[in-house]
C-alpha cells in the first residue's frame, strides 16, 4: 500500500528543497562545461581517489574536511560526492561543510554513478571514459538493444543523448 499523497502545495515545496540540495553527474558535467562557478569535492579515501576520480575533482578526504576547510573559498559554492548512492559518505562531508559555513550540494549517485554514465574519469593510469552502462543510460532499439550492449554487443544501437565520445547525458 502507497499510504497518503501529501498536498500537491506541499509536494511542490518538497521537492523544490531537495533541489537545493542535490544534484546529480549530467547536472554537474553540464555546469562545469557551461563554466559555471563551483568546487566539486571528492571525500573518499586516497585508494579510492587512486583508482579513479572525476578529472575536475579536487580531493578532500571526508575525515580531513575540519583541518582543510581553510583552503577552501567560503564564496565558491561546493558539490560533494563519494563513492555510489549505497554510501552516506557525502551527505556527512555536506553536513559538515554547511555547518562550517559553506553552500554546498551533494551529487546523488556519487564517483560510481558518473562513470557508469560514461563521464571522465582520470587514474594514476591516465584518463579514460569508461563505456556506458545500458542500465543508466536509454538506448534506440529497446529491450533487444540493451541485452546486446550487456552482451558487449555494439548491434547499431545509439544511446540517446550521447556526444561524439559516446557519454550518456541525461535527457531528463
Amino acid at each position: 500500500m502507497i499510504g497518503d499523497f501529501a498536498a500537491p502545495a506541499e509536494a511542490r515545496a518538497h521537492f523544490a528543497a531537495r533541489l537545493g540540495f542535490e544534484t546529480d553527474p549530467s547536472d554537474v558535467i553540464a555546469a562545469h562545461e557551461a563554466g559555471e562557478r563551483f568546487v566539486l569535492i571528492d571525500v573518499r579515501g586516497d585508494a579510492a581517489w587512486q583508482q579513479g576520480h572525476v578529472p575536475f575533482a579536487v580531493h578532500l578526504p571526508r575525515g580531513d574536511i575540519a583541518a582543510r576547510s581553510g583552503e577552501l573559498d567560503a564564496g565558491i559554492p561546493i558539490v560533494v560526492h563519494c563513492w555510489g548512492p549505497a554510501c552516506n559518505g557525502g551527505v556527512k562531508a555536506a553536513l559538515e561543510l554547511s555547518a562550517l559555513g559553506f553552500r554546498v550540494k551533494e551529487m546523488l549517485g556519487g564517483f560510481e554513478y558518473w562513470a557508469r554514465e560514461g563521464l571522465p574519469v582520470h587514474s594514476e593510469a591516465g584518463s579514460l571514459t569508461r563505456a556506458v552502462d545500458p542500465l543508466t543510460a536509454p538506448v534506440e532499439g529497446g529491450a533487444a538493444s540493451v541485452a546486446a550492449l550487456a552482451a558487449g554487443e555494439r548491434p547499431g544501437a545509439v544511446l540517446v543523448g550521447a556526444d561524439a565520445e559516446g557519454a550518456i547525458r541525461c535527457d531528463c
